[in-house]
């Protein structure tokens, strides 16, 4: 039988005996970490690296804050580039961070290499397969390699030695490939054929324009199976080139000046420099989404002065310059050298995307495949909206407010001229990816924080669009393809063979769907609320309760005996049961990378209702300390989320854990502060930063276009945004003694914790704003926004904070609990008293 919680003095007793284990358990963890880059400057502090290994799926290479062109390694990882690849087979020049899906970029592969080129050459022209990248790749050593914001340099051991940096600004980057003494020629190779390992080359084509220029584009698969797109290209060299030639599947052709190839077919070209009085080339890259002229305008903007490229150095100049100013908007003060590489990478990946998609001149590719035209802001592109709105798209918003409307801009354009709002949009076009309807809490998170002024009537129409409909049968989105059952039944239903446009569909994933629905729809009734729409409201508002339609009081997890768990329903309305005759909240039937376990915890917008369906806060708070296994975090706490937790990046099912490698449950462990046990809330907190670490493994899961990133930042700065469209901050431990937040217009948010060491368990004692107390958990953004020193006094003991039920929020969408049917008891005769009235 599983114990009630410990009252807090008993759990202050507690610790007491514990706090020796966590500071030297957790400094030993942290002495091992690698070494953080040296100094205050954050630029230096960053570490690329992070996140390269256990499919982090972050890049190395250099790239501009939401920059649209990044140059970085390609090897033999999916999804680009991983620490321990043994070879480096170019240098891509387009990737995302962080994503799960195999074609994450790597288009245009370029490698500089020496030898000869030419018949029965190194690189034989008789020979197609001599210019196959898998062939060619470069050893290299990870001895005196550097990943800074804005900076990469890579030794490469064979050819004689080639010493490959990089930079980037928004549009346009550039390489410098110094070759070693020794060498008299050098050869820079221009792959138009290969990408990544698993980003396929449909098409290609090529130009050489003169003896310094290349132009050309690359048509390629997309994520997740998705549509085809192009990418154009403009490179140019600091000097001419002494010889060049093309090659395909027939080989090579030197002097050949134009190459186009379909099916994947080998396509490229190179380029021979003379390294007699210069062991250095330089090329300048420039790429559009758009069309040939935008490379040359993105090209002319960012990367040429006059006719000649930009140097190299001054450009590195200009891109580091670029991110010291974003990552200054944000200073902490306190913990290790570490501490500060962990929490200013884990920003630097968070301000990577989205990315920019509208080229210098503004134009830019819609999702009707038209060209259109950005007036005075930026468009972007590439939105992971099922992992973001949890956490990176709150942190946008607060910490660069313009940005954010651009990025709602961004979204309801792809909405006007795609005819339906994005899930997963790549380039520019709708993949589907995922399931759920996370555009909503997206722009409903947006207008909250102030980032839709203006347009929030354009959004309510979208937004209601698709709350209430499913996009036209032609329509390349899915949007909510639930909602046909979900608007008449309350629930999505799970039918795996539910017809698909993509990968992935609602109905495919049912449960978990529902649940998803039901949370947007809460959000999307605050919303219309403010903007007058009653109606609508009171309707979204119920539809906020649907959780209980898949929520089955009798489901029962067989080994830890803890009953009422989401369940899916059949079309017909039946629960699902599963292949053995019963339903295990285990299994993975029915939830989108996930089970039960970790998508019960999906209610924040009836936190009270779940824990009655749970059978009361006491039994809930039992249900959250064996979900993140509290008591281990207690007795092993530098060690214990590695070994409890889900560990593996997609080791999804079959789970009763904590996932924190993984979005469905990532608000999870402040659910404690909403049922009375904030301290408990810090504690996990604590122990789930051990994961983030100053070393290539230093990322949980995959870091999903800074997802992972910005929950991280926030679990350290002492703030979450929980419950979507509500502007409420919970309230927790942070990790830093100083936290300085820069949120726009001159406002600045000061938090301060005097005496804040992450290496240790810590709780809030007492908490102030300003000069006012903070007795609630949780604070407005419409307070923060304004600025401020927020200041926490920390224990190494609970304390009675934010534990009375009048410091937590209310609900958002509060429902009822289902009726309970009692059994009729037998009727029985009963005596009767009988009343006779006379009359007057």
């Amino acid at each position: 039988m599983i114990r009630e919680p410990l009252p807090v003095a008993r759990h202050a007793r507690r610790l007491r005996r514990l706090g020796a284990a966590w500071a030297l358990t957790l400094g030993l963890a942290l002495s091992a970490q690698a070494a953080a880059p040296a100094g205050p400057d954050p630029v230096r502090a960053v570490n690329t690296f992070i996140g390269t290994q256990d499919d982090g799926n972050t890049f190395p290479g250099a790239s501009a804050p939401f920059g649209l062109i990044q140059v970085s390694p390609i090897g033999e990882h999916w999804s680009g580039w991983r620490y321990d690849d043994p070879k480096i087979r170019g240098f891509g020049h387009s990737f995302l961070s962080g994503a799960g899906c195999w074609e994450q970029g790597g288009q245009l592969s370029v490698l500089p290499v020496t030898g000869t080129i030419g018949p029965g050459g190194d690189f034989d022209t008789a020979q197609a397969g001599s210019f196959d990248q898998r062939k060619y790749a470069a050893a290299y050593t990870h001895d005196g390699e550097i990943g800074e914001a804005g900076y990469y340099r890579v030794r490469l051991t064979n050819y004689g030695g080639i010493d490959a940096e990089a930079t980037a600004l928004t549009r346009a980057a550039a390489e410098r490939y110094t070759f070693a003494a020794g060498a008299d020629v050098g050869h820079v190779l221009v792959n138009t054929g290969q990408a990544n390992n698993r980003h396929g080359v449909v098409g290609s084509a090529l130009r050489i324009v003169d003896d310094r220029t290349v132009e050309g584009r690359i048509t390629t698969h997309s994520f997740c199976g998705g549509r085809n797109y192009t990418t154009w290209f403009v490179l140019r060299f600091d000097r001419p080139f002494q010889a060049h030639g093309t090659w395909d599947e027939e080989g090579g052709h030197p002097g050949g000046r134009n190459a186009m190839q379909g099916d994947g077919r080998p396509a490229g070209a190179w380029f021979s420099f003379d390294l007699e009085r210069n062991r250095a080339v330089t090329a300048v890259t420039a790429i559009s989404h758009v069309d040939q002229e935008g490379a040359w305008v993105n090209l002319r903007a960012e990367g040429l002065r006059g006719d000649r490229p930009l140097g190299f150095d001054e450009m590195r100049r200009q891109a580091q310059a670029a991110w010291r100013k974003e990552l200054q908007t944000v200073r902490v003060a306190g913990g290790s050298a570490d501490d500060r590489a962990v929490f200013y990478t884990a920003l630097y990946h968070a301000l990577l995307q989205p990315l920019t998609g509208s080229d210098a001149d503004g134009r830019y590719r819609g999702y009707d495949n038209r060209i259109h035209q950005a007036e005075g802001w930026t468009y972007y592109e590439f939105f992971s909206l099922w992992d973001t709105y949890r956490s990176q798209n709150q942190l946008l918003a607060m910490l660069r407010p313009e940005r954010a409307r651009d990025i709602a801009r961004s979204v309801l354009k792809i909405r006007e001229q795609g005819g339906w709002l994005p899930r997963w949009g790549y380039a520019n076009f709708e993949t589907n990816v995922m399931t759920g309807d996370p555009a909503t809490p997206f722009l409903v998170d947006l207008w909250k924080f102030g980032a839709l002024q203006g347009r929030e009537r354009e959004a309510w129409a979208a937004l209601r669009e698709n709350a209430f409909g499913v996009p036209p049968f032609l329509s390349r989105s899915s949007g909510r393809a639930g909602n046909p059952s979900y608007l008449q039944r309350g629930f999505v239903q799970y039918d795996r063979a539910f017809p698909v446009k993509s990968m992935d569909v609602d109905p495919h994933h049912g449960g978990s769907a529902t649940l998803e629905y039901a949370l947007a729809d809460c959000a999307l009734a605050t919303f219309a609320q403010a903007l007058g729409e009653d109606a609508d409201a009171r309707a979204l508002r119920a539809r906020g309760g649907n959780w209980r339609q898949v929520w089955d009081a009798k489901a029962k997890d067989a080994e830890l005996g803890f009953v009422g768990f989401p369940r899916p329903r059949l079309d017909d309305g039946s629960w699902y049961t599963g292949p053995h005759g019963r339903y295990d909240p285990r299994s993975h039937h029915g939830f989108h990378e996930g089970t039960a376990w970790q998508y019960q915890w999906l209610v924040q917008q009836d936190v009270p209702g779940l824990a009655a369906a749970m059978g009361g806060e006491a039994a809930a708070l039992k249900r959250l300390d064996a979900f993140f296994a509290f008591d281990a975090l207690l007795a092993d706490p530098a060690h214990a989320a590695r070994k409890q937790w889900v560990v593996g990046p997609y080791s999804y099912y079959n789970q009763y854990r904590y996932n924190p490698n993984n979005e469905p449950d990532l608000h999870a462990p402040w659910l404690y502060t909403l049922l009375g046990q904030p301290w408990k809330t810090s504690a996990v907190l604590r122990a789930a930063q051990t994961l983030f670490t100053n070393a290539p493994n230093g990322v949980t899961g995959n870091d999903d276009l800074g997802t992972m990133s910005a929950w991280y930042l926030f679990s350290a700065i002492g703030l979450y945004p929980l419950m979507p469209g509500s502007g409420e901050l919970v309230l927790h431990a942070p990790r830093f003694e100083k936290v300085e937040l820069d949120l726009g217009g001159g406002k600045t948010l000061r938090i301060e914790a005097p005496g804040a060491d992450g290496r240790a368990l810590q709780y809030p004692q007492r908490v102030r704003f300003g000069d006012a107390a903070v007795e609630r958990v949780w604070l407005d953004w419409a307070q923060v926004r304004e600025g401020g020193t927020l200041r926490f006094e920390l224990g190494a003991q609970p304390s009675a904070w934010g534990t009375a039920a009048s410091a937590r929020p209310a609900a958002a969408c509060p429902t009822p609990a289902p009726a309970v049917r009692r059994r009729r008891r037998p009727c029985r005769p009963r005596r009767q008293t009988w009343i006779v009235s006379i009359g007057e």
